[in-house]
């Protein structure tokens, strides 16, 4: 446990910061999910719309440092895949 007063402060600012982090990661979760579920319906123009609102949720996540650069391209990268997939056939 903190016994000084800056370490009792930083571990108040340490679990605003987690608390915070925890929802903008559920957001990314969330965002990713409704865009499989969307895919998986088999409606490609609401699939593709919920595609491109997730997109920047994603990118932003990536440039917070929430996510790193690579996993957010392959969540893109497979959702897109997906979309070409349903559009497809």
């Amino acid at each position: 446990m903190a016994n000084t007063a800056q370490a009792k402060k930083r571990a108040r600012q340490a679990e605003k910061h987690r608390a915070h982090n925890a929802s903008q990661r559920s957001e990314l979760r969330t965002e990713i999910k409704k865009a499989v579920k969307a895919i998986a319906a088999g409606d490609a123009a609401s699939a593709r719309a919920v595609y491109t609102a997730a997109v920047p949720v994603i990118d932003a996540m990536a440039r917070k440092g929430h996510i790193h650069k690579n996993k957010a391209a392959r969540h893109k990268s497979r959702l897109n895949a997906r979309l070409k997939a349903l559009a497809a056939g």
